[in-house]
């Protein structure tokens, strides 16, 4: 089984949210994870939906500030194994060409 997630920890405040958003990604550590953080989200592979979840819960809790919204979307693979690379070939196979701009 495969559990892909699209995590984004947002601390609610007036003030800058660096240190908070590399506290919740650094949460991210102490599980059976693998992560990518881009600049609006942090995309979370994991074997099993309980650590993804977990490791999502730890990223919120590390957050200082009193305010915050999580947002999680989870996509469970149960009958295939596959990895994010596995689905960025396939849509780059499809396109002949990477998933991203030249610029």
């Amino acid at each position: 089984m495969t559990v892909f997630g699209l995590l984004r920890v947002t601390p609610v405040t007036t003030e800058d949210i660096t240190e908070d958003v590399a506290a919740a990604i650094d949460a991210l550590e102490s599980h059976d994870v693998t992560y990518e953080t881009t600049p609006m989200a942090t995309i979370i592979e994991a074997e099993d939906v309980h650590e993804l979840f977990a490791a999502c819960a730890s990223a919120h809790d590390a957050v200082s500030t009193d305010e915050i919204q999580t947002l999680v979307q989870v996509e469970e693979k149960r009958a295939v194994e596959m990895t994010g690379a596995d689905k960025m070939d396939a849509v780059e196979g499809e396109l002949g060409r990477e998933a991203r701009s030249d610029e």
